[in-house]
């Protein structure tokens, strides 16, 4: 992991970018920046976001904003690089929860000329963070839920599906993998879900779909990532979660975050 600045600039710097490159899986536990909100942008790769607002994967024409205060995870997967912005408080917040924001040209550049410009005058700097701050706008996000089981053995089985959504092992084989009647994980995921198995399972290939496709992986390689045998099936189950098709996803997101909690 390499970081172009190790922490915020004092003031006058308000606004300040940090570029995050990783070569391996990396995750950062659940933490806050309780005096600054935090913007992460400019993905490629595959970025997820989780906090108590949602699971989000970032797309690289989006950006997710997170308050200060506000508790959250980060996972990047190997070789993704992204830009992480700190705000301090005072130039405001395009709202008070996380949420995906758009990041237009326009955003972009100024953000990267307040990273890359250390000699600009004290109040042309000001000004410049404070537009940057309110063109940040946000964009209506998809709600798929996603809730995870409690039982250590529908855990294990939910934890092992995210992972490899692929899998398509029945609930017999599953069971006599966690040590467990069909029948009672069956009951169990119903119980602590409100989902079927079934259920729980195709969301969750929505889940890991939406994350791949925000990576800009097409959807012909992502439906065969998520386990369907054809594209044609993988569109229809991803048309039943979101109501518009992976080809719409993929086109719009420019305008649309996607969220799962």
């Amino acid at each position: 992991m390499s970081w172009s600045r190790q922490d915020p600039e004092p003031d006058p710097w308000r606004v300040d970018t940090v570029d995050i490159a990783v070569a391996e899986r990396v995750e950062w536990d659940r933490h806050a920046h309780e005096d600054m909100h935090e913007l992460l942008w400019g993905t490629r790769g595959t970025l997820t976001v989780e906090t108590d607002d949602g699971w989000f994967a970032v797309p690289s024409a989006l950006g997710i904003w997170i308050p200060a205060g506000v508790m959250h995870r980060v996972v990047a997967a190997p070789r993704t690089t992204f830009r992480c912005t700190y705000f301090d408080p005072a130039l405001g917040s395009p709202g008070d929860k996380t949420t995906a924001v758009a990041m237009p040209e326009l955003n972009q550049a100024l953000l990267t000329r307040l990273a890359d410009e250390s000699r600009l005058p004290v109040n042309a700097r000001r000004h410049a963070e404070q537009l940057v701050t309110w063109l940040l706008q946000p964009v209506m996000l998809t709600t798929v839920d996603l809730p995870l089981p409690s039982d250590d053995r529908t855990r294990r089985v939910a934890e092992m599906l995210l992972d490899d959504p692929a899998d398509a092992r029945s609930l017999d084989e599953w069971g006599r993998e966690v040590g467990a009647s069909a029948r009672n994980l069956s009951r169990l995921f119903v119980a602590e879900t409100g989902l079927s198995f079934a259920e729980w399972r195709t969301r969750a290939r929505i889940r890991r779909a939406i994350e791949w496709l925000a990576a800009d992986h097409s959807v012909v390689s992502v439906s065969a990532r998520v386990g369907y045998a054809t594209p044609s099936a993988f569109v229809q189950a991803f048309r039943r979660e979101i109501g518009h098709t992976p080809g719409e996803f993929a086109g719009a997101r420019s305008g649309i975050g996607q969220r799962l909690s």
